[in-house]
């Protein structure tokens, strides 16, 4: 059973423009991120899945002098890329991990790859309830990836009423009338804000994980994530001003998750 990660990403952002190639200690976002799921031992590929607009060429550049997979697909369509993605590599369970996620854990991608690996459900997600889906619980924003079989995939890509599921598209395999959907809690027992962001949409969350490579280099997870934010909480004070704009952003973009039944 073919597990692939795919990293969707794209340099035009009105928000953050060019994020995945800003550069701590001249390392762009995106290669930090890339090195630390390369320590993953449930995958296959790790395949970034960029849209075929001119605009990401830069991008496509930068990976190919990497050696880094690439797939050029639908710029607002991320369903039909992702779809069209799989297709391409015969990928069997998807792993997504956005380029926006700069923070997410290793370790956690592959609880998430064996648990997909080793049972039916459809969708994987992180929740602190076992049931019912609640955004404002669980992980962090932007920590914990999501899995995805590629049977659901395509499901909602012959039955999706939409062309543009840039933002919210993961709330189509939400919907356990039509998919089998696992939420996966948090093990360890330790408290944190429900305004906790693990992501990069503005300059000041890119200015917090600039501290975070200074603190703990790139060789963080979860835990040593936490226990950062308890021993200087301050530095959570650098994206408190943005966190507002993203919930705003993102209900205001959402997308249609219409399907045709």
């Amino acid at each position: 059973m073919n597990c692939d990660i795919f990293i969707p990403a794209r340099l035009q952002s009105t928000r953050f423009p060019e994020k995945h190639l800003q550069t701590i200690n001249s390392v762009p976002l995106i290669k930090y991120l890339i090195q630390r799921l390369q320590t993953c031992e449930k995958i296959r590929h790790i395949i970034v899945c960029t849209t075929d607009s001119p605009s990401d060429e830069k991008l496509v550049q930068f990976l190919k002098q990497e050696n880094i997979m690439c797939f050029r697909g639908n710029e607002k369509d991320i369903i039909k890329r992702l779809f069209d993605a799989a297709t391409f590599y015969d990928t069997d369970i998807i792993i997504d991990v956005e380029g926006d996620d700069f923070f997410t854990d290793p370790l956690l991608v592959d609880k998430l790859a064996l648990e997909m690996i080793n049972s039916d459900f459809d969708f994987i997600s992180g929740n602190m309830s076992t049931e019912n889906f609640d955004s404002k619980t669980g992980y962090p924003h932007g920590l914990m990836p999501v899995g995805i079989r590629n049977v659901a995939l395509r499901k909602i890509y012959e039955e999706k009423q939409t062309s543009n599921t840039e933002t919210g598209y993961k709330e189509f395999f939400m919907n356990d009338n039509l998919f089998k959907v696992k939420y996966l809690v948090p093990e360890i027992e330790r408290e944190f804000s429900e305004n906790l962001r693990l992501t990069i949409d503005y300059e000041e969350d890119f200015e917090l994980a600039k501290k975070v490579i200074q603190e703990l280099g790139n060789n963080f997870n979860f835990t040593k994530l936490l226990d950062l934010f308890e021993t200087k909480p301050d530095l959570l004070n650098i994206v408190e001003p943005v966190i507002e704009k993203w919930k705003k952003n993102y209900s205001a973009n959402l997308t249609d998750t219409s399907i045709n039944t």
